[in-house]
């Protein structure tokens, strides 16, 4: 049978890809997902409130800070930090099963979960999307209209130090222009799996 461009693995792969708000990595990660049926996102586990475009169990599965931190006691965890006062997590369970039936699975994480399994040398491949610069990230995130200035501010100077992390990472991508930085978000995955693949069948 001839090989697929992605998705030729018994068992799935993780890509973990952060950036800071407003760089794009959401629409990034919609856009391989769109294209490749083998490849899916977990679904972060959040105590931070839901904006009004989002959807419960789609873009986070929003829960209280006493059923997050009963997780996090309970081990159900595979990466989880605190960011502005809110907790995101990503459930061992659901990523596991996943992986299981072949999928690729991408977590869309901050910086501190990332480095967190960095450290713990868990098997994925970094990826780090970065902003065309700060102005352009400040225009981006006010274009939004999501949150209030002072909140913006606060994530433009979490956004610098989200940057200097980015040297940790596999790959850094630069988003000046979406398709074109989908094209190299593509190439990475592709590059990965066949890689992954021919590494199984020579040691098999």
């Amino acid at each position: 049978m001839m090989e697929k461009v992605l998705g030729n693995l018994k068992k799935g792969l993780v890509y973990v890809i952060s950036a800071p708000a407003g760089t794009g990595k959401t629409t990034l990660a919609r856009m391989i997902i769109d294209e490749f049926p083998c490849v899916t996102e977990s679904i972060s586990c959040t105590t931070r409130a839901m904006r009004n475009n989002e959807i419960a169990d789609v873009d986070y599965h929003f829960m209280k800070k006493e059923e997050f931190t009963d997780k996090i006691k309970a081990g159900d965890f595979l990466e989880y930090a605190e960011v502005f006062g809110e907790y995101y997590g990503t459930l061992k369970s659901s990523v596991e099963k996943k992986l299981h039936e072949g999928m690729h699975v991408i977590l869309v994480i901050d910086t501190q979960g990332a480095l967190n399994l960095k450290k713990q040398n868990y098997p994925a491949t970094f990826i780090f999307i970065k902003p065309p610069s700060l102005g352009e990230l400040r225009s981006r995130l006010f274009l939004r209209q999501t949150e209030k200035e002072e909140h913006i501010k606060e994530r433009l100077e979490w956004a610098e130090h989200e940057i200097e992390m980015a040297k940790n990472y596999d790959y850094i991508i630069t988003n000046d222009n979406l398709h074109r930085a989908y094209d190299i978000l593509r190439s990475v995955f592709i590059a990965v799996e066949h890689e992954s693949n021919y590494s199984y069948k020579t040691e098999k």
